[in-house]
């Protein structure tokens, strides 16, 4: 019997997890698209009822995420000029986002084994970077950190 191209498609179990993990991604970006971006640069957080950065408020600079909730929110506002400038990884993140929901659902869709393919790109050096990039973030927001 010869092989068809349904054949070489992902069975139910993994396009149930792609299908998840787009579900999560667009949860993610729809709270984004929800909120209102705060005008300091960080601080968005608060409108889902969390409590304000306790590094902030204890030490008057920036956690290293400080303003990922505020880029994802730009971004997802389509203001990914100024996403960049108020968390560069945030706005990263946020179109990384996008792209993993775009992915998760065609592979959930159709079968596509494309997620097979954007896995194997997560290695130690795309991890190395993410945290090169993290801590260059970090630095910047230190740079133009205005207090809490």
């Amino acid at each position: 019997m010869s092989s068809s191209s349904t054949d070489r498609r992902l069975g139910p179990g993994p396009r149930l997890l792609a299908g998840g993990i787009a579900a999560l991604c667009a949860g993610v970006l729809v709270t984004a698209s929800a909120l209102a971006a705060d005008e300091a640069g960080h601080g968005t957080h608060e409108q889902l009822g969390l409590p304000p950065c306790i590094w902030a408020v204890t030490f008057d600079a920036p956690c290293v995420t400080c303003g990922m909730t505020t880029a994802f929110t730009h971004a997802a506002h389509g203001e990914l000029w100024t996403s960049l400038l108020t968390q560069p990884l945030g706005m990263i993140l946020s179109v990384g986002a996008a792209a993993v929901f775009w992915i998760g659902l065609f592979v959930a869709i159709t079968g596509s084994r494309l997620g097979e393919h954007a896995v194997r790109l997560v290695n130690a050096r795309i991890l190395i970077i993410l945290a090169v990039l993290a801590g260059a973030a970090w630095a910047y927001k230190l740079a133009v950190w205005n207090g809490a």
